[in-house]
């Protein structure tokens, strides 16, 4: 029996979360996209900790009136805001078993804009 997209995804997740942790110098910047919204953490695995977060839903992002990919791409430029604020420079990209196109892309690219590295 094939797999459902969501069971597809998990399994890819996992698999990329074998190699991928977070630190404190170099936090994890955890990717999550549903339908109508998309959220980035960063995240320092060895102590648990979320460092910062923005999602399309934060007010000054969600009263932009775009396409998603637009504002995937504010949102990726806001959490390298908060990260430079934070004083890092340097993260490790989890896409969450997402596939790299569209709107991750663009938050990827938006959060390098911002002055993240990875």
């Amino acid at each position: 029996m094939a797999l459902t997209k969501n069971e597809r995804r998990l399994r890819i997740k996992n698999r990329i979360r074998k190699v991928i942790s977070g630190t404190g110098e170099r936090p994890r910047l955890a990717v999550y996209r549903s339908n109508k919204e998309i959220y980035a953490q960063l995240i320092d695995d060895l102590t648990g900790n979320t460092i910062s977060a923005a999602s399309s839903r934060d007010k000054d992002i969600s009263s932009a009136k775009a396409t998603k990919a637009e504002v995937a791409k504010l949102v990726g430029k806001a959490i390298a805001e908060k990260a430079v604020k934070a004083g890092i420079e340097t993260v490790s990209f989890d896409r969450g078993g997402y596939l790299y196109h569209g709107r991750v892309k663009s938050l990827a690219e938006g959060a390098r804009e911002g002055g993240l590295k990875f």
